[in-house]
């Protein structure tokens, strides 16, 4: 087993902001790392989907490790280290223990459907030569799904593996790993990567998560993992709802992760345009959603977003006074 904590909390899968030719901006996305370290979040997930890792190079991969290390002020990194084949990946395990990071997380092989003999033979042998721990990353929508069975073998015998990040959305999945793995290794890290199940999964005795939403709203998500260790379920809930509206906006946009990327120009970042280009009528989509998260984030009380808040035509004037006196309320309360 590890000799290291559990891992714990939030951590953030920051985007990766571009400038006006389509390479990365390093001085913004150091901006934004050390945005997010003073908003207090547990810890970043640098090179997840919403950082786009698979349209970056392996240099420009790397190098947004290096620069969330160098910016993180201490806080642990999970590093998504999926690579396309077994090499790659060790040579990017290899790059993050040097940079510090706490572990890595690897998705199932993508691309190839296999079958879980195999997928369960590629964990073991990373799991023996890597030099830093492991997190398996399930994300069958993105990825070959990693079957509960071959995820409890593989925690039971490698030590390296120290944990798992669950995007499968399925809940009944979720429960069932936390109730034939962590009560067998309480020193497993069970982590959730949906929004829409974060406060269920607290509830249920996650260790934490991996939001993309933490990265536009860290004070919300952070709020809500707060109060549900704390036990304070009835806020968390409350805090739960907020966050659904917020995340229902931004991952229904068009060409992902644009609508997150909107979310962060409107808490006032240059994020630039991600690298797959966009028809007009998705440019139409994602302006128009835009005017409807700028309200609902400034309903949250963050004034930047206020500015560009732009209800539809038919949008009632209650929910327009339920915006403006939601605001006034934030505002007054700090």
């Amino acid at each position: 087993m590890s000799s290291q904590p559990v891992i714990q909390g939030i951590f953030v899968p920051n985007i990766v902001p571009y400038d006006a030719k389509g390479r990365i901006d390093e001085d913004e996305l150091r901006r934004i790392i050390r945005w997010l370290a003073g908003k207090g979040v547990s810890g970043f997930y640098p090179n997840g989907s919403m950082g786009e890792f698979i349209r970056l190079s392996v240099e420009e991969r790397r190098s947004v490790v290096r620069i969330v290390s160098e910016e993180a002020k201490g806080r642990p990194i999970l590093a998504g280290a999926a690579e396309a084949n077994i090499e790659l990946v060790l040579e990017m395990c290899n790059h993050c223990a040097d940079l510090g990071c706490r572990a890595v997380s690897i998705t199932g092989p993508y691309y190839y459907k296999l079958t879980q003999e195999s997928i369960e033979a590629y964990f073991r042998e990373l799991a023996a030569r890597s030099p830093i721990d492991i997190v398996v990353y399930n994300i069958p929508v993105f990825a070959n799904e990693i079957s509960l069975t071959v995820l409890e073998r593989l925690a039971m015998d490698c030590p390296r593996i120290v944990g798992t990040k669950d995007t499968s959305r399925d809940m009944g999945r979720f429960q069932q790993t936390l109730h034939t793995i962590k009560r067998q290794r309480p020193d497993f890290s069970v982590l959730i990567g949906w929004e829409e199940l974060l406060c269920t999964g607290l509830f249920m005795g996650a260790d934490g998560g991996t939001l993309s939403s933490a990265g536009v709203v860290p004070e919300v998500v952070m709020s809500l993992y707060q109060n549900a260790r704390a036990g304070n379920w009835d806020k968390a809930k409350q805090i739960q709802f907020e966050l659904l509206d917020l995340f229902s906006l931004m991952v229904n946009a068009p060409n992902f992760p644009e609508g997150f990327r909107t979310g962060y120009e409107l808490r006032g970042f240059h994020a630039g345009h991600a690298r797959f280009p966009l028809s007009e009528p998705e440019r139409a989509s994602i302006s128009a959603m835009r005017g409807k998260l700028a309200c609902l984030l400034a309903g949250c009380g963050f004034e930047e977003a206020a500015g560009e808040c732009r209800m539809e035509e038919n949008a009632s004037a209650v929910n327009v006074e339920a915006i403006v006196q939601a605001v006034l309320r934030n505002i007054q309360s700090r």
